[in-house]
């Protein structure tokens, strides 16, 4: 009878790195195309690249003779299916004789956790939000994503707020990291964006050709502030009624129907219904960015990286952004980009009325400059890179 020892082929055995991401929905968030981007470099850079998840928009775009993918209900907190998932993943990564194994979220994290115990594989989180608690069950659920022998935080203010909330797991033989957040600076670049699609968007939007285009883009959720941006415009407007503008809220719902409800009425109590267009989802989000005149992030509580902020500076459009979180570290205040007092409407509504007052040949310069800052620090191959480094490194 074989032994189960046996069954276990050693990673030093083959020289090739094989490497699974484990991820809830495969969607459009930053945790999820920073996934994607590494699933394909992997695979460049001569490596076997796997990921498990339960489905998601970008699932239709891997390309399957580079990354295989394997669906699993690892969006599940139930500890029954979590446990379920865990014994899948064993057999997965002794089939797949997996090197690394790399969990971005909590659930799905558990069960890496356990399997990668089992197999005796490297594991490796990254910590994409704050996760917060208020009890100390929340804390140890949150834990999961410290007990792995690599943590990446994706920026220095998660690399503080994991040192400060989780000390007790950060042991001196852990592997503990800032990797920048990465996109695409080929994909967000405005000089791919053609007139004519900007045209046909502007018409499906029904948005006239005089108007000043204000963007926020996020899904709808009461962090992500739509209801400040909403006041921030309705005093835009009674301020400043020379501006003639057209906002758009660009944000899926993801069910939360009640919001939605909310931000409507806000839109009729603040009269500014004729100004204000709510938008679902887009599926090129680079001319979204390309037709707007300002782009906003009005987040009342960090952001841990602050995708936005960094996809608007690539597209050479002025971001304005919160002054917490993420943005802090992505956007040179004045220079690439502003920042303004969170939850604050009134500073909104004032930065949003200077900026949409500059001349063109500052906003060009400010577009040049935040674009020279994404490229130079938060480009998708340097995210790659420096991850792909990691796992190396981790093996050796």
């Amino acid at each position: 009878m074989q032994n189960y020892s046996d069954i276990i082929i050693p990673y030093h055995m083959s020289s090739k790195l094989k490497v699974l991401q484990v991820i809830p929905k495969l969607g459009r968030g930053g945790a999820e195309t920073g996934c994607y981007d590494l699933a394909h470099y992997l695979h460049e850079n001569n490596c076997s690249s796997y990921i498990v998840t339960s489905g998601g928009a970008l699932t239709q775009y891997i390309n399957k003779k580079k990354v295989k993918l394997i669906r699993l209900p690892v969006q599940s907190k139930n500890p029954i299916l979590i446990l379920i998932n865990s014994i899948i993943l064993v057999f997965i990564i002794l089939f797949l004789n997996i090197n690394i194994v790399h969990a971005r979220s909590r659930a799905p994290a558990w069960s890496c956790l356990i399997a990668a115990k089992i197999t005796k594989r490297k594991f490796v989180t990254t910590f994409h939000g704050t996760y917060n608690f208020k009890s100390s069950i929340k804390k140890f659920y949150n834990s999961v994503m410290v007990r792995s022998d690599l943590i990446i935080a994706g920026s220095n203010f998660i690399f503080s707020h994991i040192k400060n909330n989780y000390p007790e797991y950060l042991k001196s033989e852990k592997r503990f990291l800032v990797i920048f957040r990465g996109i695409n600076t080929e994909y967000f670049d405005p000089k791919k964006i053609k007139n004519s699609d900007k045209m046909l968007l502007k018409n499906k939007w029904k948005i006239e050709d005089d108007k000043k285009i204000i963007l926020l883009p996020g899904r709808l959720t009461y962090w992500k502030g739509q209801e400040i941006f909403l006041e921030a415009l309705g005093k835009l407007k009674i301020n400043s009624p020379n501006i003639n503008f057209k906002a758009i809220i660009l944000g899926d719902d993801q069910g939360r129907k009640v919001y939605k409800k909310k931000l409507l009425r806000l839109v009729d109590q603040y009269r500014i219904i004729n100004e204000v267009i709510f938008i679902d989802n887009i599926e090129l989000m680079p001319i979204a960015y390309e037709i707007s005149d300002v782009v906003i992030s009005s987040s009342i509580e960090p952001e841990a990286f602050g995708r936005v902020s960094v996809e608007a500076q690539a597209m050479q459009k002025p971001i304005i952004a919160s002054n917490i979180g993420g943005s802090n570290e992505t956007i040179i205040d004045g220079k690439t980009g502003f920042l303004f007092e969170s939850g604050n409407p009134n500073k909104l509504s004032e930065k949003i009325e200077e900026i949409l007052s500059l001349s063109d040949l500052t906003l060009n310069g400010i577009g040049a400059e935040g674009r020279k800052n994404v490229i130079s620090k938060f480009n998708v191959e340097k995210m790659c890179f420096s991850t792909y480094s990691e796992y190396k490194k981790l093996l050796n």
